[in-house]
């Protein structure tokens, strides 16, 4: 959530990120009357308990005369704090569902707009050409023996798929070069859980405006992450962390789970909007000041790993009406799909500023010692199954066979291209 500092200083600041996001104005006005009935309700509070406990004196001291007196005005004062208290209790819900409703700031210099305001930042590596008709990654997934859709709607329904031979090895080989890769830069590998509570999806602003797009159990009052983002977020809830040495960063690997409501019609074909599929998650938090600079890096990341998978790409600064609740700044990376003739979105990553720290109660100690909210952001490492589909197609070539990235090879038997009927090779590790 905000700083409420921030909404009382600036409120013309948040009023004008609201705009840039679309999003409705009034609702910053009522955070403002909600914060200021909030704040009037502690004083009255305060202000009866300092005059019951000055009437509780006043009892001790009173003569048999007065006690009939100071003993009414003490019960009256008993009860006027009982209802102060009551109306405490509910200006705090008041304030904190006023609080939940307003989206994080956004920063200076991001784009204005929608989904198709997004700004092209560069673009990187050529694109691929095809002397012959090119296919989608299912068509050839589907050849290799790869992708069967057809029977993962048959035991799950629609976008649902299994991963058969040469699929179910990339998707080990992805897993593996991304948590290498992240290793390699100083992350810890977290395997982490896929069903969260409450506290971590509403904590990370995954619930209110984007409940529709979430999974529920609700015998056990559990929800399904749609990235590891929320697990990484809630793993320190509630803890003061030491952010001395600079950024804590997690590398998370899950399943996923998107109801992709509002998008019937959509990528109904292949495996590029699924209802499940596995990722690797970077997740860093740190002190606000380096959040900036953390962000570039998380987002240069996600370009080695794509330079490694021999992939053509565009790095897109997303409008503000596209940000989502928590997010201050994103940068998506959209990878070149030959059978579409267009970038699509493969990574992305995120600034939240100090937004989900507040909810969730994560701070670090300042120079001072005092406990402060912590930064946190996220950048998606790799997305398995839509990298799987970008490759088959990007990496085609006339005969049927998917050209291996290098990088690639070392998990997947050193095999240099993917054909159909080929005989499976178990990677090595090397010593």
């Amino acid at each position: 959530m905000i700083d409420l500092r921030l909404l009382r200083e600036n409120p013309d600041l948040v009023k004008a990120s609201q705009r840039a996001r679309g999003a409705d104005e009034s609702r910053v006005d009522a955070l403002l009357a909600a914060d200021a009935a909030r704040r009037e309700a502690v004083k009255r509070t305060d202000d009866l308990r300092g005059e019951q406990k000055s009437a509780s004196q006043a009892v001790k001291k009173a003569t048999p005369e007065e006690r009939p007196a100071v003993l009414e005005r003490a019960k009256t004062l008993a009860a006027q704090v009982k209802d102060a208290e009551e109306a405490l209790r509910a200006a705090d819900v008041a304030l904190r569902e006023a609080h939940l409703r307003i989206p994080n700031v956004v920063h200076d210099g991001v784009p204005p707009g929608g989904e198709d305001d997004a700004v092209t930042l560069r673009t990187v590596g050529e694109l691929p050409v095809h002397d012959f008709p090119v296919r989608d990654h299912l068509e050839i997934g589907e050849a290799l023996g790869a992708i069967d859709m057809e029977r993962g709607a048959k035991v799950s329904g629609a976008r649902f798929y299994f991963l058969t031979g040469p699929g179910a090895l990339l998707e080990f080989a992805l897993a593996q070069l991304a948590i290498s890769r992240a290793v390699a830069a100083g992350f810890t590998p977290v395997i982490a859980p896929a069903l969260v509570r409450p506290e971590a999806m509403e904590g990370t602003g995954f619930l209110g405006e984007h409940d529709e797009e979430v999974y529920r159990v609700e015998r056990d009052d559990l929800y399904l992450v749609g990235t590891s983002e929320v697990a990484l977020a809630g793993m320190h809830s509630n803890e003061v962390l030491d952010l001395a040495a600079g950024p804590r960063r997690y590398a998370g690997w899950s399943s996923c789970f998107r109801r992709e409501a509002g998008s019937y019609g959509k990528d109904t074909r292949g495996i590029i909007r699924v209802h499940w599929f596995d990722k690797v998650e970077m997740f860093s938090f740190c002190r606000p000041e380096e959040a900036a600079e953390e962000h570039l890096r998380l987002l240069a990341w996600e370009e080695e790993f794509l330079q490694l998978l021999e992939l053509p790409y565009r790095v897109v600064d997303i409008a503000a009406g596209d940000l989502g609740t928590s997010a201050a700044r994103k940068y998506d990376i959209e990878a070149w799909f030959p059978s579409q003739g267009t970038y699509r979105e493969l990574t992305s990553t995120s600034d939240c500023t100090t937004f989900q720290a507040r909810r969730l109660a994560i701070r670090y100690r300042d120079a001072d010692g005092r406990p402060q909210p912590a930064a946190t952001l996220n950048g998606t490492l790799c997305a398995i199954a839509r990298t799987i589909a970008c490759l088959l197609e990007v990496h085609q070539r006339a005969d049927g066979s998917v050209h291996v990235p290098v990088a690639l090879r070392p998990w997947l038997g050193g095999v240099e291209l993917l054909t159909p009927g080929m005989t499976l090779v178990a990677p090595v590790p090397t010593a």
